[in-house]
């Protein structure tokens, strides 16, 4: 019985992808192999080892997006990475529009806000 579940989510930058999971102290390898519950293991195109025993896989959608398929047993992944991949995925967004602001000339200040979430203040070169 397969535990591996995959969420479409809007992750089209490996290299802000990267960036995200070097700031969570996470490696992203290539074309490798992600564990789940006991011995299963899916395949990734990319793969986000985690510190538990559970990794995340991402494979190109044919919409040209990356699902994110892991297995969510008894809460690893979650603590890792929050509830719907929320803490890497906020963290890719932030990376996500460093890039593009730099891209487009503008220099790009974060701040973590009380609650958990990030500030981004953009400004004209």
């Amino acid at each position: 019985m397969s535990h591996f579940a995959t969420v479409e989510t809007q992750i089209r930058d490996i290299g802000a992808l990267r960036k995200a999971c070097t700031e969570m102290g996470l490696l992203l390898a290539d074309n490798a192999m992600a564990r789940g519950y006991g011995t299963q293991k899916t395949r990734g195109e990319f793969v986000i080892r985690l510190k538990g025993p559970y990794d995340i896989a991402l494979n190109k959608q044919p919409e040209g997006i990356y699902g994110l398929t892991t297995d969510w047993w008894d809460g690893h992944v979650e603590k890792e990475v929050g509830t719907n991949y929320g803490r890497l995925l906020q963290l890719y967004a932030v990376h996500k529009t460093q890039i593009e602001a730099k891209r487009k000339g503008y220099t790009c200040r974060r701040s973590r806000l009380a609650d958990g979430s990030m500030k981004l203040v953009l400004g004209g070169v």
